[in-house]
């Protein structure tokens, strides 16, 4: 009995330090991921301007709202995120719209060279962008997309199409093909189909696809630096960057802009987030 009562009294020594061992483990993980976080915050608020200058401390400097007002006075902080969202609306819908019919018609006709034309989409994701950033530059040369939004979007929209075909693709082939033949009984042709049946029960892929599509530009420095050369014309990448770099050591300028580009971030998932738990649950309608 005495065996006994020992033995539990250990065990629950044993439990107690293994909580506390978690816990300190989870303190210091939070404390490496939210400080620099709480650090770039309190550096939007601080009154001086270089990154030497912001006290170690959060909010240690006082608190200034000066930083905010210059990026719309005396930069062109609205027109770069003007741009930026026109790119990154224009590169979802377009993907959107494209990938899902593509994927709409590998999944539902047989024709010649279709596994071909699936495979080289396959070999096509192996090579990183980088590769394929020379001949891009000489095609939008060619075509007269060097400096304009437009030519930036088409880069990103057919950088999304391949994968994401295949993505759209396979999730169309798992739902059930008598939905087709009971729309087709009742006189419905391929388009209508398409948009009547195939987009709503595609809905959560298709709301997956939305949003990656929409995030993905609004960020991107490499592309916009390659693409675009007008101040008027570059993206908040572009722009923001400019306040850490060309000699200007403005970190508390940049640090301002960029919380103001999480507000749209988190406002965007807020909305879209049920929409991203029935994407990744797949609640497609099977056989």
């Amino acid at each position: 009995m005495k065996d006994t009562l020992k033995k539990r009294k250990n065990y629950r020594v044993i439990e107690e330090i293994n909580t506390t061992i978690t816990m300190i483990i989870f303190i210091i993980i939070s404390l490496f991921v939210l400080y620099p976080l709480v650090y770039v915050v309190s550096a939007a608020f601080s009154p001086g301007t270089g990154i030497a200058s912001v006290n170690i401390i959060p909010f240690g400097d006082g608190f200034t709202a000066k930083h905010f007002v210059r990026l719309f006075t005396e930069t062109l902080y609205g027109r770069w995120f003007l741009n930026t969202l026109y790119i990154a609306t224009s590169t979802s819908l377009l993907t959107v719209l494209i990938t899902s019919i593509a994927a709409y018609a590998y999944s539902r006709f047989n024709f010649s060279l279709k596994k071909p034309f699936l495979m080289s989409y396959l070999i096509l994701q192996i090579f990183p962008s980088f590769v394929g950033m020379v001949a891009i530059y000489v095609i939008l040369l060619r075509i007269n997309g060097l400096d304009t939004l437009w030519g930036l979007v088409l880069v990103y929209v057919a950088g999304n199409l391949p994968y994401n075909t295949w993505l759209v693709k396979n999730y169309m082939d798992t739902v059930s093909r008598n939905l087709d033949e009971a729309a087709r009984i009742d006189g419905a042709g391929h388009f209508r189909i398409f948009f009547s049946i195939m987009l709503p029960v595609a809905k959560p892929v298709i709301s997956f696809l939305a949003i990656t599509s929409f995030t993905a530009p609004w960020m991107d420095y490499i592309f916009p630096r390659m693409v675009l050369r007008s101040v008027e014309k570059q993206t908040l990448a572009l722009g923001l960057f400019g306040f850490v770099t060309d000699k200007k050591n403005e970190f508390t300028t940049f640090a301002a802009g960029s919380l103001i580009v999480a507000i749209p971030f988190i406002i965007f998932f807020l909305l879209s987030q049920r929409f991203m738990v029935n994407s990744f649950s797949g609640a497609a309608v099977k056989e």
